[in-house]
């Protein structure tokens, strides 16, 4: 499936996603928002078992459409009508990256800013070149954070580092960014490709609905121990069923790798 401003390639049981705007550094209009959150659908409809989030051009993606709110500005648009158009479409799309049943994978090639940053942590893995950089810049614009920042980012660096990060708006590094947990990896230039394409097939090639079921039971924790491992047990009376967990019980005991189908 082929969007104007994103496309879905589905190859190999992944689904690559790629924002399509270069010339905008790949900024998050509303209508690119949208077909992003169709992406996701798309993606979990196919036989996908783990979806790259990646960005044509220079840029990761520079964050929200700021020439659109611009003209809303000109054309004296009400906040609440450009909050919906603008901060709900993009809302809705990042939290729909979030909440993907397949695993998610950012591929970091450029700079992430803003709600840019967002979406990149709302995907459960963050891959990096040194050519990315980081920042949650909304304050350069004048606005609040938004795209699920709030939450997301100081589950990651912890409240007080989230704060200066979001007060400040600092420009971080790929190295900076993977010390202070913004992502999970930063590859040389010249292995980039090849050691995310690794980790996806790693995961690609993975026990589909158990890996489905943990990504669940981490990003929707109880406040309780009691209620964590009663969520666990009920997740994996759902894995004891699955073809997956029978190939690798066995493939464990006669010492061999296991070859997962995704059932």
């Amino acid at each position: 499936m082929t969007g104007d401003q994103v496309r879905v390639e589905i190859a190999d049981e992944v689904a690559t996603i790629t924002l399509n705007r270069p010339e905008a550094r790949n900024a998050l209009s509303a209508e690119a928002a949208d077909e992003l959150a169709a992406a996701i659908e798309t993606a979990e409809d196919s036989a996908a078992r783990c979806v790259v989030l990646q960005s044509e051009g220079a840029a990761f993606c520079a964050g929200g459409d700021v020439n659109a709110m611009l003209e809303s500005i000109d054309r004296d648009v009400p906040p609440a009508e450009r909050v919906e158009v603008v901060v709900g479409a993009v809302n809705r799309a990042i939290k729909r990256v979030y909440d993907c049943r397949l695993p998610t994978v950012a591929k970091i090639d450029g700079p992430a800013f803003g709600a840019g940053a967002g979406l990149a942590i709302a995907c459960d893995l963050q891959l990096a070149s040194p050519a990315a950089k980081i920042s949650f810049g909304f304050r350069r614009v004048g606005l609040a954070v938004d795209s699920g920042v709030s939450y997301l980012l100081p589950r990651l660096v912890g409240l007080n580092t989230a704060k200066e990060l979001i007060f400040t708006g600092e420009l971080v590094d790929a190295d900076r960014a993977r010390d202070l947990g913004l992502v999970t990896r930063v590859f040389e230039a010249s292995s980039f490709d090849e050691g995310v394409e690794n980790i996806v097939e790693t995961i690609a090639t993975g026990p589909t609905v158990a890996l489905a079921a943990s990504k669940r039971l981490v990003n929707h924790q109880p406040d309780s121990f009691d209620a964590a491992t009663a969520r666990e047990a009920n997740a994996q009376g759902v894995a004891f069923s699955t073809a997956d967990h029978e190939e690798g019980a066995r493939a464990f005991v006669e010492s061999r790798e296991p070859e997962f189908d995704g059932r």
